[in-house]
């Protein structure tokens, strides 16, 4: 029988933007095993109504739950903001749940005061405000300046980073006047890091850029050691990549999210 300590941690996001998530716990957390889905035939949540994210998420999170893992990881900044308090309800005492919000705040309350910090991210996330209600809530003197940038994730997910299409389109949205001043910009979608180096390259290393795959991956190592909940019996690490619907074009894709080749195995949501 596997100890609670040695179940996996599960991951899920709408696609394929997670896997930024997964390679960073991968990368903290060598010793825990993953169990990952990715919600291919949903895809993308961003543009999704709020019930709809919500009926989503507890499904997948009963796959993980019944996958036996201690603790489940929303890797996505729209379920996130639209599915988190339901999620944490929902499994009650079953499993851990964390988001990629909290993270990214706590870390904002730790390095940051009285000064000005941009947002980007998908539109359900901007519109959700909850960036906004919870950075006001620290009482920091922090302003916030939010757009969304819906042209951002299709570029990636087509491939186009890191060459001229995706650097004007980034420099378009990070242009904009509102964002005159900003001490540190939040990159408030998983699919982001892997423009983080040309939005970096924008700034000319004047203004931090916050990823949120890291800190949630450190974050989590906190959490779980706080819990007692790490694994401690290395060797037996094992990870598994599910998805709700399969291309052998996302399958290539995932070698880009997560660094390294994974085997995609299939998991319809609804039958």
């Amino acid at each position: 029988m596997t100890s609670k300590k040695a179940k996996p941690v599960g991951i899920f996001d709408s696609g394929i933007g997670g896997l930024t998530v997964a390679h960073a716990i991968r990368n903290v957390l060598p010793e825990e095993s993953m169990i990952y889905f990715g919600d291919t035939a949903h895809l993308p949540y961003g543009d999704k109504s709020e019930a709809a994210v919500q009926a989503y998420s507890v499904k997948i999170a009963d796959v993980l739950l019944n996958r036996g893992c201690k603790v489940i990881v929303i890797a996505c900044n729209s379920a996130s903001s639209a599915a988190y308090e339901l999620l944490k309800e929902y499994v009650g005492s079953r499993a851990k749940v964390v988001n990629v919000i909290d993270p990214m705040i706590n870390y904002v309350k730790e390095k940051f005061n009285a000064t000005k910090i941009g947002l980007i991210g998908t539109k359900r996330t901007i519109q959700s405000n909850i960036y906004a209600t919870k950075i006001d809530q620290l009482g920091q003197g922090i302003d916030l300046v939010s757009q969304a940038t819906p042209l951002l994730v299709p570029m990636i997910e087509e491939g186009f980073f890191n060459n001229k299409i995706s650097s004007e389109i980034i420099d378009e949205y990070l242009s904009d006047a509102m964002f005159e001043g900003i001490e540190a910009l939040i990159l408030g979608c998983t699919h982001y890091p892997l423009v983080k180096k040309q939005i970096e390259n924008y700034y000319q290393g004047k203004v931090q850029v916050l990823d949120s795959s890291e800190i949630t991956a450190r974050y989590l190592k906190s959490f779980l050691q706080e819990l007692d909940m790490l694994n401690q019996q290395p060797g037996l690490v094992e990870d598994h990549f599910l998805v709700s619907d399969y291309t052998e074009s996302f399958e290539a894709s995932t070698k880009i999210f997560f660094r390294q080749k994974v085997n995609l195995e299939k998991y319809p949501l609804w039958d």
